[in-house]
């Protein structure tokens, strides 16, 4: 029916009639399948699966009204050019990212381990699923321009080039496009899941913890290793660990202390870079946040990622519920620690709680018998962590020497004399000699240089 115009004739109207009763009959076959959905029921539910089915609905009750079907079209078209994806590249990436029993479990167990029952479920839904996939743009511009009774079809949306789905998953796209009986995906799906996990966690290498939930960072920090100079020693414990975690073996959990500026935050975000290529991720948790953290660790369990918990700039009030959370997490109580999830925290304090004179026990007319057993197990907070690592403060020839090196890569064509002159000056005049301070000069230089230039 594409660019021929609509017949007139009673023979051409028997026509069109027949032609929308074969397509009334495929779409509710069509909903009949996405109604079966049995464990991938979460695929539909966002917007641009319910537009989807929105646009069904439409195409088989519009005789009275095209002007639904036009509007839930365009919805629908809309929709997919927003995520630059076409409808079949869409429904593949929510089916590989979906979380449902079969996933999470398929993330702990091997295929041959599963419940039979669930494997089979999961072979009828990829069935259905498989229904919808061959219900692409181009038939749905068809049932419209059918329905709407218009000379031509709608413009069918396509992408060439898919934003949404990474290298990763545009392989398993293709691999499942690819069969002829979707329900030979159970295997590929389950060992996808198994070494990639789902959901956020596999769309996203950071996250964090807000509202209750986790939530994808689209734009994590680029920073890496050769950018952060000194403090080699701590750099590479921080590393060892790291690979510890990644192994599979049990790591220790960390606490970064040591002077502002030092470089502890960045050198923590610089593990996300370093480990781009391992299924390593990094939750932000901020303090008042940390209530939720032993809740967070048991969300963790079981997947298939590796994750570092970071908490930056840690310190903590008198009474603090956020104290005894993390204290749950770093000690353990009855439930075993899982293997795939570590802390690492960064503080300015050594001793992590707030201290005052007026804490520290009087020799008489104290309510609390062992009040020096309380202070201490204040003070003693930070040896709950499994290793300490510390930043003393950058002395004049360390800060020099990350000046020097953040200058020859950033291309900054100086003497050395003049160089050294100029930072020193720098940290004169703002915040002190530090790691954050030479990247903060190094930044300023490089662009006042490039401007002069360019004048």
């Amino acid at each position: 029916m594409n660019n021929e115009t609509m017949p007139t004739s009673t023979e051409g109207k028997l026509k069109i009639d027949r032609i929308k009763n074969s397509i009334n009959s495929r779409i509710q076959f069509i909903q009949r399948q996405a109604a079966s959905l049995l464990i991938y029921q979460s695929v539909l539910q966002g917007k641009v699966g319910e537009a989807f089915l929105d646009l069904l609905q439409a195409i088989r009750y519009t005789d009275a009204d095209a002007r639904v079907c036009l509007q839930a079209y365009g919805n629908f078209f809309k929709l997919l050019a927003a995520r630059h994806q076409n409808w079949e590249e869409y429904l593949i990436t929510q089916i590989i990212r979906n979380e449902n029993p079969f996933s999470q479990l398929a993330q702990q167990k091997d295929m041959e381990n599963l419940t039979s029952a669930l494997v089979a479920a999961v072979g009828k839904d990829l069935q259905a699923l498989q229904s919808l996939h061959e219900c692409n743009c181009a038939v749905l511009s068809e049932w419209v321009q059918v329905v709407a009774h218009l000379p031509i079809s709608l413009t069918v949306w396509y992408s060439s080039e898919d934003r949404v789905a990474t290298a990763r998953e545009s392989a398993m796209i293709a691999k499942i496009s690819s069969l002829d009986n979707w329900e030979n995906a159970v295997s590929i799906l389950a060992n996808y899941y198994q070494d990639f996990g789902v959901g956020l966690f596999a769309k996203y290498q950071a996250l964090r913890w807000h509202d209750n939930q986790f939530i994808g960072v689209r734009y994590p920090d680029t920073i890496t290793l050769k950018e952060l100079i000194g403090y080699e020693t701590q750099r590479d414990a921080l590393l060892k660990n790291t690979e510890f975690l990644l192994s599979g073996h049990f790591a220790l959990n960390i606490l970064l202390y040591g002077s502002r500026g030092s470089g502890k935050s960045s050198l923590v975000k610089a593990l996300l870079n370093e480990y781009v290529h391992r299924e390593l991720r990094l939750l932000e948790v901020s303090r008042l946040d940390l209530k939720s953290l032993p809740e967070i660790v048991e969300k963790l369990r079981g997947r298939s990622q590796k994750f570092i918990i970071f908490v930056d700039d840690l310190s903590f009030e008198e009474d603090d519920d956020a104290f005894k959370a993390l204290k749950v997490v770093l000690e353990g109580n009855i439930t075993a620690r899982p293997q795939n999830v570590v802390v690492y925290a960064t503080s300015n304090r050594r001793h992590l709680i707030r201290e005052f004179f007026a804490d520290r026990p009087a020799l008489r007319n104290n309510d609390e018998i062992h009040a020096w057993d309380t202070v201490q197990e204040k003070l003693s907070f930070s040896d709950r962590f499994g290793l300490t690592l510390t930043f003393e403060p950058a002395d004049r020839d360390t800060y020099l020497k990350i000046v020097r090196q953040l200058a020859l890569q950033a291309n900054i064509n100086l003497t050395q004399e003049d160089l050294d002159a100029r930072a020193l000056q720098w940290a004169t005049r703002h915040n002190g000699r530090s790691g954050r301070t030479a990247k903060q000069f190094v930044n300023y230089l490089s662009a006042d240089l490039t401007v002069s230039v360019s004048e």
